[in-house]
């Protein structure tokens, strides 16, 4: 017989669970209505218009302080979300949104790539520097 090690201990606490459901179905939505084959424009065209439907508060194409980075988009000043329509997600795609939550001082970023045949949004939490 096997058993399954638990830790009681350990609490499973998600960022924001609200609003990243809220955002994690619009972005199933983009990738249902537009497929796997657009520009990263129209995924964030789209995202933009349904994020306006919904009356949540963003910023799109936000440049950061100085730096000259722009992140997609900034949600509610809490989650930002990183948009790629490219074969394969790569470690710099993960370092540049890291380096983007550490400059924003935001917790949680959500990558998704478009051009995925089934969309897997990752969810990316600020390491503590």
């Amino acid at each position: 017989m096997i058993q399954m090690a638990t830790n009681t201990n350990r609490k499973s606490k998600v960022l924001y669970p609200q609003l990243s459901y809220t955002i994690v179905g619009i972005l199933f939505s983009v990738h249902n209505d537009l497929g796997r084959y657009s520009r990263e424009k129209q995924y964030s065209d789209l995202i933009e218009k349904k994020l306006k439907s919904l009356r949540l508060k963003y910023k799109r194409e936000h440049e950061i302080g100085d730096s000259g980075n722009i992140v997609d988009f900034l949600i509610e000043d809490k989650i930002i979300i990183e948009v790629k329509a490219k074969r394969v997600i790569t470690k710099d795609d993960y370092f540049q949104i890291q380096r983007y939550l550490q400059e924003c001082r935001v917790k949680l970023g959500i990558l998704v790539n478009f051009r995925r045949t089934y969309l897997q949004p990752k969810r990316i939490l600020r390491t503590n520097n």
